[in-house]
């Protein structure tokens, strides 16, 4: 499905499960900067929109609501996620604002959440950067081990090392990372290659290094 048809069949089906001022928030806040943000750096990573909620309602301290742009519920976290224009943010915020928005980030993080903003220009000049961003900060919580093995937490330290290294890793990268040998290492990255995470990059007849690949968040 193409990002237009995705994005309407999404907001259509948001809207049609609110009412009153949930429903009303949706429809005001969700404009150009999330739509954007939507269309240059969440779809070309999953290609659809399951567990994503804009305008999502949350609670701070004192019960009082507030709404962030998307939230991203999963079995593996909860993710906030917010679009910052830079002139609007400035010219509606004073002292207290300022200060409240930085005592609910670190409410929602003591509650369970992790919270991601961007910038409205790089959102819309950079989205490269905002893909590899949000790549950072969600990826390596997405494989989960099922029964805490041994080899599914090995992958998921090899991917970790993968997006500190700037999605580029080798053997040698695993073995001085986590402290295998390079029989083990090069198993673990051939085994995120036949899973979709990894691709090899060869030169002449040998693997030089793995690059993580940017649909493989698609396939989870």
């Amino acid at each position: 499905m193409d990002f237009e048809s995705a994005h309407q069949a999404f907001m259509e089906n948001h809207a049609a499960r609110r009412l009153g001022e949930r429903k009303g928030r949706l429809l005001r806040g969700h404009q150009y900067a999330e739509k954007l943000f939507l269309q240059q750096v969440w779809f070309p990573l999953f290609q659809q929109f399951e567990d994503l909620h804009p305008e999502y309602e949350v609670y701070d301290w004192n019960r009082k609501s507030q709404f962030i742009d998307f939230a991203y519920i999963t079995p593996f976290g909860r993710f906030g996620i917010e679009c910052d224009g830079y002139q609007s943010h400035v010219k509606d915020m004073d002292r207290e604002k300022f200060n409240y928005a930085l005592n609910r980030d670190t409410f929602l993080t003591g509650i369970g959440w992790t919270m991601i903003h961007f910038s409205f220009d790089d959102i819309q000049h950079r989205p490269d950067v905002c893909r590899m961003l949000l790549q950072m900060v969600i990826g390596p919580r997405m494989i989960r081990p099922k029964a805490t093995t041994f080899s599914s937490l090995m992958e998921k330290e090899v991917l970790k090392i993968a997006w500190q290294l700037g999605s580029r890793v080798r053997p040698k990268d695993i073995t001085d990372g986590l402290g295998v040998d390079f029989r083990t290492a090069r198993k673990r990255l051939q085994g995120l290659v036949e899973k979709g995470f990894l691709m090899p990059i060869v030169r002449g007849k040998d693997v030089r290094y793995y690059e993580l690949k940017d649909v493989s968040m698609a396939h989870l």
